[in-house]
């Protein structure tokens, strides 16, 4: 299953109640009210749980995590496998 995939049916699963319909892959997870501020931490719990990765502080930004296709970026960018580098927010070296 790809990552886009089990990103899609994490936020389906947790805060759609199972309806997908309206989950666009660029729709924005707060603008929409698909995910709330509590929302996004859970969110970050299960990225760093499923995919053994850290997310600091600075990273946890509407670019980085505010709609499936942002959250799979970022996720690629941290599992280091981000194609020419397309991938929004800041990561400190």
């Amino acid at each position: 299953m790809s990552h886009k995939k089990e990103i899609q049916d994490f936020v389906v699963a947790n805060f759609l109640f199972g309806e997908a319909a309206p989950l666009e892959d660029d729709a924005s997870f707060l603008d929409t009210g698909v995910v709330d501020s509590a929302g996004v931490l859970e969110l970050i719990d299960f990225l760093e749980g499923t995919y053994g990765i850290r997310i600091e502080s600075n990273e946890m930004l509407p670019d980085n995590l505010d709609s499936v296709n942002r959250v799979n970026a970022f996720l690629k960018k941290k599992l280091g496998q981000n194609p020419a580098g397309k991938c929004a927010g800041n990561q400190s070296a």
